[in-house]
């Protein structure tokens, strides 16, 4: 008696039952026989978990490489288990930078970290301003120095990066704006301006880049990257400096406002406002007044949230967290900057500082620094993780989607990784701490910033010339 042969199950088949695989059971069913390694190989697949994993994926010139985005999934996965982990010479390499003879005054990454793992090589940039009167560039990778400005007239005291156009912008003492060009080091466009820079923001509109500084005079003065010509200036807080400035994931918004001033309202404004030359009698209907905010903080998952920190007085023993919707409303024949309040909660402090740092994660979770202690809540209050692993003050925070670094002046780094709960809400579990150096040569970490594969910090040093600790991440 003749038996039907077994069924041959089609490509479209398999690659249909393997899109419910994780990428172990992915890599294990590309074994079998070709014809499952032909299906499980499928870029498609791969994309997927890629983008099921993380926010965002960017495989620069490699798409055309059939197996570019599983390339790209094992590598990012595998320099997350190390950082994960953080073994002192298994997962990752320490090194120190010297070259600044003064104070470190800005940190920024200079490289691109969503090209980090399409091809495997990873190459991490920083540069860094200082009150030397340089501005400098670094490989973390390579553990050395790339270039250096010559000596500026006057201390540099602001940086802002546009990785994507491998610039740099620097504020000095005096007001003076300069870009950079981040691969030579050399001088683009310059101009001196009348006023103290208290901060920068750059922003793309329309495909051009702006740069908007807050000043020492309460005003908002934005500019054209990379010429810097001048296209609007207007005064947006009375008597007071501009010292926290933040643009929006969708870059449509900025909140400007004055960190020590509790009792001077910051301000939502659009950005369209800001590049189209008008006077300062339109801010009274094209702003939006905070009061008592002097911090906040953008929701990066959903573009038009922002979180304010708020005060009633100095001598409040409680903060407000109140969350926020941002959006243009139509009334009568006009559009209004209008919020929708979506969150909001009281938290208790001890003693008055404006020193407390505020992030976002998400959409709804908060994340707050006061002291020693690092907490976590939703933006309506549910207190979800509380630690206390630092000695003495939190100085930094850097946040992404896979982990937050805490950066502190008892001279090391902690780090956390992002978990779910079985309630469905996120909590953060403490790692390890990353080692500084000694306190006998340094005071403490004074800011941190991570990219995909490595972690940096500036260290202050008791001879004044500060250093970088930077943590490259085996692949």
């Amino acid at each position: 008696m003749e038996t039907n042969p077994s069924p041959v199950l089609t490509r479209d088949s398999l690659i249909h039952i393997f899109t419910q695989l994780e990428a172990d059971d992915l890599r294990r069913a590309a074994q079998v026989n070709q014809a499952w390694n032909d299906a499980a190989e499928t870029p498609w697949l791969w994309r997927k978990l890629c983008l099921e994993r993380w926010i965002f994926c960017n495989l620069s010139d490699t798409e055309s490489e059939v197996n570019s985005w599983k390339k790209y999934y094992l590598h990012r996965s595998k320099t997350e288990h190390h950082m994960a982990s953080g073994r002192s010479a298994v997962d990752y390499t320490c090194t120190t930078f010297r070259g600044h003879s003064d104070s470190i005054t800005g940190l920024q990454y200079l490289s691109n970290p969503d090209h980090q793992f399409d091809t495997g090589i990873c190459k991490s940039l920083v540069c860094t301003a200082s009150r030397d009167h340089t501005l400098r560039a670094w490989s973390i990778q390579e553990g050395k120095q790339l270039w250096s400005t010559p000596v500026q007239e006057e201390p540099l005291v602001k940086l802002i990066t546009v990785p994507q156009r491998d610039l740099a912008i620097t504020a000095d003492s005096k007001g003076k704006l300069k870009v950079w060009n981040g691969q030579t080091g050399d001088e683009l466009a310059t101009s001196a301006t009348a006023f103290t820079v208290c901060s920068l923001v750059t922003y793309n509109m329309n495909n051009q880049l702006y740069l908007t500084v807050g000043s020492g005079g309460g005003a908002l003065v934005t500019l054209t990257i990379p010429n810097l010509s001048q296209i609007s200036h207007l005064s947006v807080i009375v008597a007071d400096k501009i010292d926290f400035l933040l643009v929006s994931p969708d870059q449509r918004w900025i909140v400007a406002g004055a960190n020590e001033s509790y009792d001077i309202p910051a301000k939502v404004l659009g950005t369209e406002l800001l590049i189209n030359s008008v006077d300062d009698d339109r801010l009274t209907t094209d702003s939006l007044p905070l009061t008592g905010c002097f911090t906040a903080c953008w929701l990066p998952k959903k573009p038009s949230r922002v979180a304010t920190l708020t005060r009633s007085n100095v001598t409040a023993s409680e903060i407000s967290i109140v969350t926020l919707d941002i959006a243009l409303q139509k009334t009568g024949h006009k559009l209004e900057i209008q919020a929708e309040e979506v969150g909001n909660f009281t938290h208790k402090v001890a003693g008055w500082s404006n020193n407390i740092l505020l992030e976002g994660h998400g959409t709804n979770t908060i994340i707050l620094a006061q002291g020693v202690e690092l907490k976590l809540f939703s933006i309506d209050g549910m207190h979800l993780a509380n630690f206390r692993d630092h000695k003495e003050t939190i100085s930094g925070i850097s946040v992404d989607p896979f982990r937050v670094i805490t950066a502190s002046m008892d001279l090391s780094l902690r780090v956390y990784t992002w978990k779910r709960q079985p309630n469905k809400c996120l909590s953060l579990e403490s790692n390890y701490h990353l080692l500084g150096g000694s306190h006998q040569r340094s005071r403490g970490f004074t800011s941190v910033l991570c990219d995909h594969v490595s972690i940096v910090g500036t260290v202050l040093s008791k001879n004044g010339k500060d250093v970088l600790k930077a943590y490259y991440f085996n692949l």
